[in-house]
């Protein structure tokens, strides 16, 4: 699937669509997207309070695997940011003027196989990869912009990507532990209904 500019703005419209709608009446609606790009795929989207120049998190849920089609990933993930993210309260209807909604489109995550677990450090690329840490029952994911706004390198990404598992940082040495990486498209919002723009990750 290849995405344009203009397929971004179309997400980020109707994720924005999905919310407002399911916050003024608790209705779902069908995203209208292009055929073309209506095809399984993970999609996560995240929304961030805009106030005084500065952006704080407000809500990040998604679907890493392709198992649903995209107009259907696209509206159950903007809900839920919004409703469900168990970090924060729900979002109110007034607050999405503050609001800058943001939808990551992902590839399908892909185990990382390496024969010394050090080697991941050589392997992960900061502003390509995103990562999910896996082990028994425990599962965390982190998406590729954050170790691009947090200004981490790969030791530090992986060591909160365990975190996120609620696995020990150091969780990745063990070989027990699962590592895929995903990539992702990124269209955001510049500010709150603003114009849209695709954020550019690869720090190279």
């Amino acid at each position: 699937m290849e995405l344009n500019i203009e397929h971004g703005r179309i997400l980020v419209k109707e994720a924005r669509r999905a919310i407002e709608e399911f916050l003024k009446s608790g209705g779902v609606i069908s995203a209208e997207i292009p055929e073309e790009i209506d095809v399984p795929c993970g999609v996560f989207v995240t929304l961030n309070r805009q106030e005084n120049g500065r952006e704080e998190l407000r809500g990040c849920i998604g679907y890493p695997e392709p198992i649903m089609k995209l107009s259907e990933a696209l509206v159950e993930a903007a809900i839920a940011a919004a409703t469900e993210d168990p970090r924060f309260l729900p979002v109110e209807l007034e607050e999405m003027d503050k609001i800058v909604v943001e939808v990551s489109v992902l590839t399908t995550p892909k185990l990382i196989n390496v024969e010394r677990r050090e080697d991941l450090l050589n392997v992960i690329k900061i502003g390509r990869d995103g990562l999910i840490v896996e082990k028994e029952m425990r599962r965390g994911l982190l998406l590729p912009q954050v170790p691009v706004e947090e200004n981490w390198d790969v030791e530090t990404f992986l060591k909160y990507a365990c975190l996120k598992a609620n696995l020990p940082p150091d969780a990745y040495l063990d070989p027990r532990t699962k590592i895929y990486s995903f990539s992702a498209r990124v269209f955001k919002e510049k500010t709150p209904r603003g114009p849209v723009v695709e954020v550019h990750l690869n720090t190279n």
